[in-house]
């Protein structure tokens, strides 16, 4: 029975969600096995997405389209289309929204919603989980599993390892049933850990979730601390309490509109960058998105960090280090500089595949500090004026020289986002 201080949380998530668009969007897909993955040629051959018909031949998300090719020969490969997804996502929280005014957004196809004071309204937990998952798929045709629980974290767990494989797509997880029911689960199965997490559980003897949760959080620490170094304790708090089903934390609307720690972009290369000149016209074009970014948000950075992954891809080299500029800056000319010279000391001059660039320890950019040797309130104005044409026409509406060689990404990026195709 819920008491009256306890809370109600659901964890909804969308069924293969990639996929699943997909197959809306192109009825006669309906009985194939679809997935959605990036273009091998571009080093973006992964598999994103996988329809349930696809998983059943075996065929896997993050795994190489190549390999899954082979499991499933009749696979019907499509493109991601970013932009729509993010469209049908948030159709889904505006549906979300008709049922609570709490909607986090944990991911592009989770939300976290707060139903305890809707209860009154629909019903019990479960009645009002199947409410909200019949109007997505009427509005959407999209499936949605729901996890519930009295925190985040059980809301998660129950959708991870429970809701997602049941006929109805709901699961409730109790904090009165963690220990009958989750405890016994295989430690693999917890939120947060992988295949290599498993691995280092498996060295310290940890092989369920209850033996995270009955390890008295100091020796567990401690078993951290002799593995991992003395900077894991809170690593090892953070498995602990996902273990006991421990969660504080409200449902937070509007989480994304928090000002950011820092700005950043990161390029996979369509082939290995060997040449100095390809090198720097890659730096430019990150540079400049960082910088253009800080601009529209209004801030400026002291830090810079650049961060590099060379081949070959069995034994990567590679490196990301940062420096303090001399004044806090979002001018893509000055950034570029201190890039040039992090970039440049730290290389090894193998072929680079992958390139970042970010920005931190940002501020507000309405005042900044004036030198002698640049105009930079005409240098302000230039810029401004080049992002208002790319705001309006595209991000490749205006390049830079560089962008229109071989090495040059810029048109191709501007087509994408999160590194797919819109």
């Amino acid at each position: 029975m819920r008491t009256s201080s306890e809370r109600t949380i659901f964890l909804a998530d969308c069924q293969s969600f990639y996929a699943s668009v997909e197959k809306v969007d192109h009825p006669g897909c309906k009985d194939m096995p679809v997935a959605v993955a990036g273009d091998p040629a571009l080093r973006s051959g992964i598999i994103l997405a996988a329809c349930p018909i696809a998983k059943s031949y075996g065929v896997s998300t993050a795994e190489r389209l190549g390999e899954a090719l082979k499991k499933c020969p009749d696979l019907v490969v499509m493109r991601p289309r970013m932009q729509h997804y993010i469209d049908i996502s948030l159709i889904i929280t505006k549906i979300y929204e008709e049922f609570t005014d709490l909607v986090e957004i944990f991911s592009i196809d989770e939300q976290f919603l707060d139903v305890t004071a809707s209860l009154s309204l629909f019903g019990d937990a479960e009645s009002l989980a199947a409410a909200i998952q019949r109007k997505v798929m009427i509005q959407t045709g999209i499936r949605i599993r729901i996890g519930i629980g009295s925190n985040k974290i059980l809301a998660k767990i129950a959708t991870d390892i429970w809701a997602k494989k049941n006929d109805s797509g709901i699961f409730t997880l109790s904090a009165a049933e963690i220990e009958g029911t989750l405890w016994k689960q295989p430690v693999n199965k917890m939120f947060g850990v992988g295949s290599r997490m498993t691995a280092h559980f498996a060295r310290l003897g940890i092989l369920t979730i209850g033996d995270i949760a009955n390890t008295p959080l100091p020796k567990l620490k401690d078993k951290f601390r002799a593995r991992f170094g003395k900077q894991s304790d809170i690593h090892a708090e953070i498995m602990w309490r996902t273990a006991n089903g421990l969660d504080d934390s409200p449902v937070t609307p509007g989480t994304f509109d928090t000002p950011p720690k820092s700005v950043g972009h990161m390029m996979t290369l369509p082939r290995d960058y060997k040449e100095t000149s390809e090198v720097d016209t890659i730096l430019l074009e990150l540079t400049e998105e960082v910088c253009r970014d800080c601009r529209r948000k209004g801030y400026m950075a002291s830090i810079v960090t650049v961060s590099c992954m060379c081949s070959p891809f069995d034994a990567p080299t590679g490196f990301s280090r940062q420096m303090k500029m001399p004044d806090p800056t979002n001018s893509t000319n000055a950034v570029f500089q201190a890039v040039k010279q992090l970039f440049y000391k730290f290389w090894d001059k193998m072929p680079v595949r992958r390139a970042g660039v970010m920005l931190s320890q940002l501020m507000n950019d309405d005042q900044y500090q004036l030198t002698l040797f640049e105009d930079q309130i005409k240098t302000r104005a230039l810029e401004k004026v080049t992002d208002r044409i790319k705001d309006r026409y595209g991000s490749a509406a205006i390049v830079r020289a560089s962008s229109v060689t071989t090495a040059g990404q810029a048109e191709a990026r501007s087509l994408k986002i999160g590194g797919h195709y819109k």
